[in-house]
């Protein structure tokens, strides 16, 4: 088709004409939206608060934990125990076991001013049943004999003083002749022992007090145990002992075994009456101390197993506190003492004896009655 006006030709050599351009649209370019500044601005993003380190939940004081509610509290609590170490005390007292072991007046050494306990242990078998001898490895001994003798001088100044006497010392016993120390008790019970150690001491006896076999037992259960420091290993087959070297704590089976061994001790009965005494003021020791004071079951635990396994002559609640004090005093040169021996081997009619060094036992007990 010819674009050239009508009746009209496109000579040949004219090229054709180039169509006309159409105005061109201006061409549109959408921007993101933040960078279009026509754009509505877009809301502010919240700002990130930084991390805090974590914090300890708030404790909240109590409006009643005040000073003065914590201090009456306190008191309320201290009376408290008070109160039942009283009424321990009290119930102790009434329930006592009695001990006629006091002789009459005549006789008798002068009494002093000063208070003296004779301290027995007893290794009757009579209230044992046969399961009890065979667990606390007793024997089947018959008869009562004492395997512990101690005096205890309780001055009203100064220190006490704790003195073994073994139970092989060959002593004079009134009606009987010489004879060792422990058969007195067998031939007269406790009034003739009583007897015996004032004749061979001189000393005024005050008070006894005598603990068997199951005492020792019951006492030391009652306190929860007793620490003792074993220094070297103890094996001994007829008091039934097993013991490693080093502190550990005893109950009542391995203490009676502990102060009852003296064939594995190398001193003997010596070495046995030494152990006696450590262990005496170990379990008092302990039945006062702040463990025991401030548990009121064990207290009354105690005080049962005590009234069961001691009996007392001659003392009242004050003279057993004074007991207690005393012995928890005791420890150390001037104090403590075994009565001066000059042989552990005395040949005698009833088998081996302990005897006495007269001159030194002489001095010892002269200042004991003094």
């Amino acid at each position: 088709m010819s674009d050239w006006p009508e009746g009209w030709d496109r000579p040949p050599d004219v090229p054709p004409r180039a169509p006309e351009l159409q105005p061109q649209q201006p061409r549109t370019t959408v921007l993101p939206a933040h960078l279009d500044p026509r754009a509505p601005a877009p809301p502010p993003r919240p700002t990130a608060r930084p991390r805090r380190s974590p914090r300890l939940p708030r404790v909240r004081v109590l409006r009643w934990v005040r000073p003065r509610r914590v201090l009456a509290l306190v008191v309320l609590v201290v009376v408290l125990l008070a109160a039942n170490l009283v009424a321990v005390g009290v119930w102790t007292a009434t329930h006592l076991q009695h001990l006629d072991a006091l002789p009459p007046a005549a006789g008798r050494p002068h009494d002093g001013s000063d208070s003296v306990w004779l301290l027995v242990g007893s290794d009757s078998r009579s209230s044992l049943t046969r399961a009890q001898r065979a667990a606390l490895h007793t024997g089947t001994a018959e008869g009562q004999r004492t395997d512990t003798i101690l005096l205890l001088a309780v001055p009203r100044t100064g220190k006490p003083v704790l003195v073994s006497l073994p139970r092989d010392s060959w002593v004079t016993i009134p009606g009987h002749g010489k004879d060792k120390l422990n058969a007195a008790y067998a031939y007269g019970g406790a009034q003739l022992l009583v007897r015996t150690v004032e004749g061979a001491t001189g000393v005024h006896v005050d008070h006894v007090a005598e603990v068997g076999f199951l005492g020792i037992v019951d006492l030391t259960d009652a306190v929860g145990g007793v620490p003792v420091c074993v220094p070297r290993a103890m094996q001994d087959a007829k008091s039934g002992l097993d013991v490693a070297k080093g502190c550990q704590t005893f109950d009542g089976k391995t203490a009676l075994a502990y102060v009852r061994a003296r064939y594995s001790d190398p001193k003997g009965d010596l070495g046995r009456v030494e152990r006696q005494r450590a262990y005496l003021r170990a379990l008092l020791g302990k039945a006062v101390s702040w463990s025991l004071l401030l548990r009121p079951d064990r207290q009354w635990r105690l005080a049962r197993g005590g009234t069961s396994a001691v009996a007392v002559d001659g003392a009242g609640p004050v003279e057993l506190a004074r007991l207690v004090r005393a012995v928890r005093q005791v420890g150390g040169p001037g104090t403590e003492a075994t009565v001066p021996v000059s042989t552990t081997a005395l040949r005698t009619s009833r088998g081996v004896a302990v005897a006495w060094d007269a001159a030194a036992a002489k001095a010892l007990f002269a200042q004991l009655a003094r």
